[in-house]
């Protein structure tokens, strides 16, 4: 999803997608996590969130909520918070889950709420996006969703990869603009 959504990021002159993730949390309070990632994309800082223009947040469901590392490393941006470099900035959210009624909204909203404590402009998909009517998988006006399956193994459908590049052209030319003026 991410990589779809980056596509749309893309898709607007002079906007480029940058990719992280948050380090997983051990249930070891002694344990440590190298701050490189063995594999995939380089982990989220808080010089990234002040250097973004715009942010768009994803996480799996759990139990209809945002997965713990997420929430932990949001837990930790109390000094963004207070310096407000997030304020004014478009954000979006985007989800997966393994059920189609396994809580893709509600975890949406879940994300949603620390962004607006950070006094970022959510955006959503409007009905405009006519994938919204049609899809038989994820896609909400709250944001991008898949629906996985149970065995995890589902791929996006035409209509999710379409939703997923909707919101990073939504991000990406809002970003723009607010930057422009």
């Amino acid at each position: 999803m991410a990589e779809q959504i980056a596509r749309g990021v893309e898709s607007v002159t002079g906007c480029e997608a940058v990719f992280r993730t948050v380090p997983p949390v051990s249930t070891v309070c002694e344990a440590t996590q190298d701050t490189i990632p063995h594999e995939g994309h380089l982990y989220v800082s808080h010089e990234d969130l002040k250097q973004c223009a715009g942010l768009v947040l994803g996480s799996p469901t759990r139990f209809g909520n945002m997965a713990a590392p997420l929430k932990y490393f949001i837990d930790s941006t109390s000094d963004s918070w207070l310096s407000g470099v997030l304020s004014g900035k478009p954000a979006a959210v985007f989800t997966s889950t393994g059920s189609l009624h396994g809580g893709q909204e509600s975890t949406l909203l879940s994300m949603m709420l620390p962004l607006f404590h950070h006094g970022m402009l959510l955006m959503g998909l409007p009905y405009s996006e006519p994938e919204l009517m049609t899809t038989k998988g994820g896609g909400t006006p709250y944001g991008a969703s898949h629906l996985a399956e149970p065995d995890n193994k589902r791929n996006l459908d035409d209509d999710e990869i379409k939703l997923c590049k909707a919101i990073g052209r939504r991000i990406a030319n809002t970003a723009k603009k607010l930057h422009e003026s």
